[in-house]
């Protein structure tokens, strides 16, 4: 069964979650949780992280253990797990994934980007051990995460992580069925508050290159928004918007710039 069939598969097989048991998830991530205590630094109450990949190096065999038991998980299994279990399960996943991709390489590189030789070739190689099937961080992603209907929220771009300054921060525990919406939205608030990131001046709001490269997805209608400029509206506090400022971003009197994105790898200096 080649990838496209393996996800299609699953894919059909997730749309009866609401049909099936409401039993919460068996899976235990608390080894991938006890990692992240161990090796991400929060700085900035959380809103920057720092990796030691020498500290994953050094417990690679852990992080083997965990991203087997995830290989481990069966569509049957799979498919009788809520809503926020299963993206929990996939997002968790797709972090672990990153971190195993960089210690492959690790510490002879000073970006992801730096893995393979074409443009993107870190996303595509098929690493991830999934349902029986062994896919890339781009089937994972692109093929899952963010297109199954049932998934789409435009906060799981603060939440899968790509090993880069630029991108919101590797947060420091795995991410939890019965959490998982309180730390998204924790999540979304931390980054844009990030004033490296995202920042008013000069009436002109400058946010991160994500809301470009991913526009599409905060136009789906979650949360009943479908645009850029109303999600971030939905955050003044974070962003620095008084009243005004909202008016004028959503009547599209306030311009949007985005910025340049460091791929810098996050990790310890």
């Amino acid at each position: 069964m080649n990838k496209r069939n393996v996800l299609a598969k699953v894919f059909l097989c997730s749309l009866a979650w609401g049909w099936l048991s409401s039993a919460l998830a068996q899976f235990d991530h608390q080894q991938w949780n006890k990692l992240l205590g161990l090796y991400v630094t929060e700085l900035a109450g959380g809103s920057v992280t720092q990796v030691d990949y020498s500290g994953f190096q050094s417990d690679g065999q852990k992080l083997q253990t965990y991203l087997a038991s995830l290989a481990q998980v069966r569509v049957e299994d799979f498919r009788q797990w809520t809503r926020e279990e299963q993206l929990a399960y996939l997002i968790n996943a797709y972090n672990a994934w990153t971190v195993k991709l960089i210690l492959t390489e690790y510490p002879e590189i000073e970006s992801i980007r730096d893995i393979g030789f074409l443009p993107g070739a870190a996303w595509r190689r098929n690493i991830v051990d999934l349902f029986g099937e062994r896919i890339s961080l781009d089937d994972l992603e692109h093929g899952i995460i963010r297109t199954w209907p049932q998934y789409r929220d435009p906060r799981i771009h603060f939440a899968v992580n790509c090993a880069a300054i630029g991108c919101p921060p590797l947060r420091a525990e795995a991410y939890a069925g019965r959490t998982l919406d309180k730390q998204l939205e924790d999540n979304t608030k931390l980054f844009l508050a990030d004033s490296d990131r995202n920042y008013l001046q000069d009436e002109t709001l400058y946010v991160s290159r994500i809301f470009d490269w991913y526009e599409e997805d905060f136009e789906k209608g979650w949360q009943g928004i479908d645009s850029v400029a109303r999600f971030l509206a939905q955050y003044p506090e974070e962003l620095g918007l008084n009243s005004r400022h909202i008016e004028d971003l959503l009547s599209g009197a306030m311009r949007i710039r985005y910025l340049r994105y460091d791929w810098g790898l996050n990790r310890l200096p």
